[in-house]
């Protein structure tokens, strides 16, 4: 049968609700159209049912709607609709994994724009060659914008890397657009974030608003706008808060991190320059390894690895660790201590509760109540005068305005009569914040820290014009008059007792410290008889306060420092206070004697219950709480203190147990105390070389990293009972951390344990700290945590992955069963 095409004049679209009716307009039947209708349907069928099957692609003649996707080659990546949260009427266009169990999308096309019904939207290749979404209301709201100006041979193919690529039909080497140049918030394996030189074009990483919301967030991840070789992360596209570092030829300076996984041969980080653009870009070589790149929701950069086994994301590393840009938003305050770390400060409430729920905080927090002042007219308006709500140990929020003021008073004064003026502070000069506080943090012991005086209403603070209020005040003050006038009376006399005793005892008190006369000492250790123990520092004896407190007396040996510095050194050590450190409670300096005197410690140091032979053996749980212990004190000693303290000297002997068996770290101030003459007395103690970085024997620079390698082979012996070193008859020389670092990779860690604990432990905990121990054991000290995330990994806050066999550790294996275990360590 003949057809006339004239007689076939109609419009076909595609369909993506009814494919038969809608929008097709037939012309008037007549005997020789009789079979159009079914000529139609082919036609229809022939180009819609084409992406229900599981295509790669889209053409220009199909369009995805509903619940139709597409799938890579490979079966790895799949395009579609998906909304986050099931009752949610939210949808969007995006990229996820496919062969994981864990929903993670990786690239969004219509972010800050969802549709509510993708039943009724188009996802196709428009005329203009261009790949768009048509929402609802066949409005246009996403598009590739690309130039090219036809779509009779373009097609969309979604590649088993992850890449959705715009392309020629014909020729796979004409791309005009692809995800891997405009990425969202996840940088995958392949891809990266160039800057153009030609063009100034910057990819960028965005966050999402929050992990349920992809719409653009506040943080974002590029190039150094300023040109310089290095990536910074800024928040609202302005303020940097965080940077790489510069490239130097091997790796960004401020992640260290790159140099382990230059050395990993699963992973290979390339820095590249052209005369066009710049960027860094990252591959994996195994088919089998699924990571990606992403910069969540708080600002952080992480990169993450799936774990089939687990089945989920291990974190390999991320940045930044600290505190940064509004992450609390307007008047909220953070705080690392803190489960939830972002809070509102006093006489503010959540904004967006539900934000905050999803971990969304930038939204920050408004006041309970309006201030008095009007900030229109600068005048106050009839009530209280507003007041100010002291916070001490703040760090200051950025952007304050200095002002000259002769005292506290006249900077209060200054704020309070410029109604725009939220906030003062006042140190050596006086400063004023307007608008919003931004990047407070609070419990802050920063050198940009200090006294921040918020302004808040009056009838945020407790009222005092109550007559009522006024009498109890009046009859409370007079009792406790009385009853302070009999504590004076009882103290008095309590005190001059005491000073009689303590007269001859010391001179001073300065910094807390009680500054002991040689003679004094003498008499509370009856002479030094009772000898508690001995090091390459000194002797530790026992002795008792006339008040009956127990104390250890350390007599140092050596020390030639001279009594103004060693005292100045001393009292600053005093001020150290944590529940893991060894509390000082005074010193000697008198003449060329110098002594200390610390808290004593009923149960003695780690190594007579972990290497003597006791009765009682401590339990795992007891040794997993001393480890974790011992790793807080080095974390504080580290990262919390105005300077950082290396100890130098970690071992069971430097390790104190109180009578609850909790541990504190002795001797944390002897290497700040010595000097230059610490690492000569050091290599020479007996026993300690056991403890020592592989940087104390080169003779490189010494940094809290050495502290961590001590850790690491203190924490082996603390899980095994045994000292590193013993020997065997049978066998030779024993080397406990190779057998260690075999294990863990072996998964065999249960054969690590105490055998006098006859396998009673939880093996999750042991499992983690045989891996901690040998992550900080390597040879780089670039490769090992920090002692603030060896703390996170012991509590179970980071994931801790098989740590590889250092190099050192992988000789003493060769040297010791011959070449062919390096096979074995290779794996």
């Amino acid at each position: 049968m003949m057809v006339n095409n004239d007689e076939i004049r109609f419009n076909v679209c595609l369909l993506h609700h009814s494919p038969l009716f809608s929008c097709c307009s037939l012309p008037t039947m007549t005997p020789t159209t009789a079979f159009l209708p079914l000529l139609l349907v082919l036609y229809l069928l022939s180009h819609t049912i084409s992406v229900s099957f599981a295509s790669d692609s889209i053409t220009t003649n199909q369009s995805l709607f509903g619940n139709q996707k597409i799938i890579s080659k490979g079966g790895k990546f799949m395009l579609g609709f998906f909304t986050k949260v099931n009752s949610s009427s939210k949808f969007y266009i995006g990229i996820w994994y496919n062969k994981i169990s864990v929903f993670t999308p990786v690239w969004v096309a219509n972010r800050a724009t969802p549709v509510s019904d993708p039943n009724r939207c188009v996802f196709q290749i428009f005329k203009d060659g261009n790949l768009v979404l048509f929402n609802e209301a066949n409005s246009l709201i996403w598009s590739t914008n690309t130039t090219s100006t036809s779509n009779s041979s373009t097609v969309a193919v979604l590649q088993d890397d992850g890449n959705l690529v715009l392309r020629d039909g014909h020729n796979s080497t004409e791309v005009f657009w692809q995800t891997f140049e405009n990425p969202t918030d996840t940088l995958l394996p392949g891809g990266k974030i160039a800057f153009n030189k030609l063009t100034g074009v910057k990819q960028r990483l965005i966050a999402w608003k929050n992990t349920e919301d992809p719409t653009p967030g506040s943080y974002s991840y590029e190039m150094d706008p300023q040109g310089a070789n290095q990536y910074v992360m800024q928040w609202n596209r302005s303020k940097t808060y965080w940077n790489t570092g510069l490239w130097d030829g091997r790796m960004f300076t401020r992640i260290p991190e790159m140099n382990g996984m230059s050395s990993n041969h699963d992973y290979n980080l390339t820095y590249v320059e052209t005369d066009k653009e710049k960027y860094v870009a990252y591959f994996v070589q195994g088919s089998d390894i699924i990571s990606r790149v992403i910069l969540n929701a708080n600002g952080q950069l992480k990169m993450l690895t799936w774990v089939e086994i687990t089945q989920e994301w291990t974190q390999f590393w991320f940045e930044p660790k600290a505190q940064f840009t509004a992450l609390c938003g307007p008047f909220g305050s953070c705080n690392e201590q803190r489960l939830s770390y972002c809070s509102c400060i006093k006489g503010f409430s959540e904004k967006s509760p539900e934000d905050w729920d999803l971990n969304d905080h930038s939204g920050g927090c408004f006041r309970n109540t309006n201030l008095q002042c009007d900030a229109n007219n600068n005048s106050t308006s009839v009530g209280e005068q507003d007041k100010f709500l002291e916070m001490s140990s703040v760090r200051l929020p950025d952007n304050g305005k200095p002002f000259q003021a002769e005292s506290v008073d006249a900077c209060e004064l200054t704020c309070l009569n410029n109604c725009s003026c939220t906030a003062y502070s006042y140190g050596s000069n006086c400063t004023l914040w307007h608008g919003d506080l931004l990047n407070l943090q609070d419990q802050y012991t920063g050198s940009d820290g200090g006294t921040l005086y918020i302004r808040l209403a009056a009838s945020e603070f407790p009222s005092h014009h109550k007559k009522g209020k006024v009498l109890w005040i009046v009859a409370g003050g007079v009792a406790a008059f009385l009853f302070c006038l009999v504590l004076v009376f009882m103290l008095v006399v309590w005190t001059r007792r005491r000073r009689k005793l303590m007269a001859s005892a010391s001179e001073v008190v300065m910094g807390g410290l009680t500054i002991f006369k040689y003679s004094e000492l003498q008499r509370l250790t009856k002479n030094f008889s009772d000898k508690l123990g001995a090091g390459g520092f000194g002797t530790v004896f026992k002795g008792a306060l006339p008040d009956s407190t127990a104390v250890a007396v350390k007599r140092l040996e050596g020390l030639r420092q001279g009594e103004k510095q060693f005292r100045a050194e001393v009292s600053t050590l005093g001020t150290i206070q944590h529940v893991n450190l060894v509390s000082l409670r005074g010193f000697c300096a008198e003449d060329t004697k110098r002594l200390l005197v610390f808290e004593y410690m009923p149960n003695g140091s780690l190594d007579s219950h972990l290497f003597h032979n006791n009765d009682n053996v401590l339990d795992w749980s007891t040794r997993y709480r001393i480890g974790l212990g011992i790793a807080r004190g080095l974390a504080y000693l580290h990262e919390k203190c105005r300077e950082c303290i290396i100890h130098c000297d970690i071992k069971p002997e430097n390790i104190l147990l109180d009578a609850e068996f909790n541990p504190k770290v002795a001797d944390f101030g002897l290497a700040k105390l010595l000097g230059r003459e610490f690492s000569h007395v050091l290599t020479s103690m007996r026993g300690t070389i056991g403890y020592l970085a592989p940087e104390w024997i080169t003779g490189l620079a010494i940094t809290p990293k050495a502290d961590v390698y001590s850790f690491g082979m203190m924490l082996l012996e603390i899980i095994s009972g045994k000292r590193n070193t013993k020997q065997l008859a049978e066998s030779g020389d024993y080397y406990f951390p190779v057998e260690a670092a075999m294990k863990v990779r072996q998964d065999m860690v249960h054969c690590l344990l105490d055998e006098r604990l006859n396998g009673e432990a939880n093996m999750e905990e042991v499992d983690r700290a045989c891996r901690v121990a040998c992550w900080c054991i390597q040879d780089l000290e670039s490769q090992r945590p920090t002692m603030g995330l060896v703390v996170q990994m012991l509590e179970g806050l980071l994931e801790v992955t098989v740590p590889p066999i250092s190099r050192i550790l992988q000789d003493l294996v060769i040297d010791s069963h011959g070449a062919g275990q390096d096979s074995e360590l290779s794996a």
